[in-house]
């Protein structure tokens, strides 16, 4: 049975919309002193890994989202490019078998030059862009993909599919 496609609205990312999920990082002043606007990293379950990945485009729709457990996960388009990502909140982090309900994963267009940071747990697929291929800054651990993957496969679970509507 085919999965069914539905569109899902694109939200205005704001610190205060995104807060469920984890941390909008805004351009400030050299020297502002750390702050309740800041992200607050959770990186001591294993050796902290920044890394630049390069992403083909691929289709616009969200058949699957994932989370990591042991870690918080900071991203940014490094040319400053625009790009969406689908979240869902960290419910039941400690729950190896908890999934996200369809109805709590929201989607936010993140302007090029703001970064975000994931909290430990929050679900996530993307990033999503227009462009050929975008690289993007990645904050996690070293072995993130490797030991603290775990992805609930929406057209499997839910037979449903999300595309990007603006």
């Amino acid at each position: 049975m085919a999965a069914t496609v539905r569109p899902i609205q694109i939200n205005h990312l704001s610190p205060e919309s995104f807060a469920p999920y984890g941390t909008v990082i805004e351009p400030k002043e050299d020297g502002t002193p750390f702050g309740a606007e800041d992200a607050e990293l959770e990186l001591t379950r294993g050796t902290p890994r920044l890394y630049i990945m390069r992403l083909p485009r691929r289709p616009m729709r969200v058949k699957q989202i994932t989370r990591h457990r042991q870690v918080t996960q900071c991203l940014a388009s490094v040319g400053g490019k625009p790009w969406l990502i689908a979240v869902a909140p960290p419910l039941n982090v400690e729950d190896p078998q908890a999934e996200p309900a369809l109805e709590d994963i929201k989607a936010f267009l993140i302007p090029g030059d703001v970064a975000i940071k994931l909290h430990r747990g929050s679900w996530h697929a993307g990033p999503f862009f227009d462009a050929d291929e975008v690289s993007f800054f990645n904050l996690e651990l070293s072995n993130t993909n490797e030991v603290d993957h775990q992805n609930c496969y929406l057209d499997k679970k839910y037979g449903t599919v999300f595309e990007f509507k603006e």
